[in-house]
């Protein structure tokens, strides 16, 4: 498969070494589960240098050719391939763009809709060469997209405005929150970040890097504490130190695991006791290589807590991209970010026309 970037083969949630964290004070107490007594957390508060420069690979650019440099597809190298060779517009040629579409991790339906669609537009003689059907065939990647290329936008009556991370293992949930909170911060909010994935081994000290880093304050508990205890006293904190944004993380789980599922709607419900409206966003952090095994996920997760929008993240290495398209066209959540790179920057709002421009190139037929 064609690709223009090559991964670090690091793990994709650990950020760059950073400074020793310094003592956390306690703060108030808070449920440890609906009915349960209260449990004390530390409210780690970073100075103000501890946002500290690190030695990080290049930010994509900004504009499409950022999309372009960073998303390499095997949809391009497919599409390039049929279309170079001055093709026949026939049954045949739209059966190859299906393959390919298919081989790119578009997924049955959303394929078949769009070869469909192209059937239709061709009988009726639309298309007087193959660029035309090249360009009608991008015109339909972009109309299942444009829908959902809705940024997320920050209610400042809602203080804070409480966004809950959720997704399975090894995602880049963490990794994501950290660049989330770098973003928000050079926008001028003020946030906090709570550490709710007590479950994975040094997750809480992860996110405190994160926080660090940032200049931002992580209301933290020890391991394996109760992760709806950690968002309740976060919310808390946050409310009395009239903050703008909370991002509180949760611990990867498998969508098929029944009880650790049940736990992830508990955080919900007991943020509610203090805010009957948070969280305000529910961001699912879906991993782009993982294919269509993306859509089960979110079918699941969205049966316990309904999803507001999604990143869709590590399209910079060997994922097709083809699922951002089954997803809108199964579902039609906003798709609020994308993950092209390893640097804050390169968390980018989701953009529709980039997206399609970096796998199908308007230039492909030009050759």
């Amino acid at each position: 498969m064609l690709s223009w970037f090559r991964r670090k083969p690091t793990d994709p949630q650990t950020p760059p070494p950073q400074p020793a964290r310094p003592d956390a004070p306690a703060v108030a107490a808070a449920d440890q589960a609906d009915n349960a007594p209260p449990a004390a957390a530390a409210l780690a508060e970073p100075p103000a240098s501890a946002a500290t420069a690190a030695v990080e690979p290049a930010a994509a650019a900004a504009g499409k050719p950022g999309w372009r440099q960073r998303i390499g597809s095997i949809l391009t190298r497919d599409i390039a391939e049929l279309f170079g060779r001055n093709p026949i517009l026939d049954d045949a040629l739209l059966d190859d763009i299906e393959t390919a579409l298919l081989t790119a991790d578009v997924g049955v339906t959303a394929s078949t809709q769009l070869v469909e669609n192209l059937r239709k537009r061709m009988k009726a003689r639309e298309f007087a060469d193959a660029r035309a059907l090249l360009a009608a065939l991008r015109g339909e990647l972009l109309a299942l997209l444009r829908p959902v290329a809705v940024p997320l936008h920050i209610d400042a009556s809602k203080k804070p405005f409480v966004l809950l991370t959720i997704g399975v293992n090894g995602v880049g949930k963490t990794t994501t929150i950290g660049k989330l909170a770098r973003r928000y911060k050079d926008e001028g909010r003020s946030l906090m970040l709570a550490a709710g994935d007590t479950f994975r081994a040094a997750a809480v000290a992860q996110l405190q890097a994160w926080g660090e880093r940032n200049g931002v304050a992580v209301v933290a508990q020890g391991q394996n504490a109760d992760a709806a205890s950690v968002a309740f006293d976060a919310l808390q904190a946050a409310r009395a130190r009239g903050t703008e944004v909370l991002i509180a993380d949760t611990a990867g789980r498998l969508h098929t695991q029944g009880g650790l599922m049940d736990e992830l709607a508990k955080v919900a419900r007991v943020l509610r006791k203090l805010d009957a409206e948070a969280p305000h966003e529910v961001l699912m952090v879906i991993d782009g290589t993982t294919g269509q095994n993306a859509i089960n996920q979110v079918r699941k997760f969205n049966e316990k807590i309904p999803v507001t929008g999604l990143v869709v993240t590590k399209l910079d290495g060997t994922a097709k991209g083809g699922v951002v398209f089954a997803l809108a066209r199964e579902f039609g959540i906003p798709i609020r970010y994308a993950g092209i790179g390893e640097r804050p920057e390169d968390l980018r709002v989701f953009d529709a026309e980039a997206f399609v421009d970096a796998l199908l190139p308007e230039t492909l037929g030009n050759g």
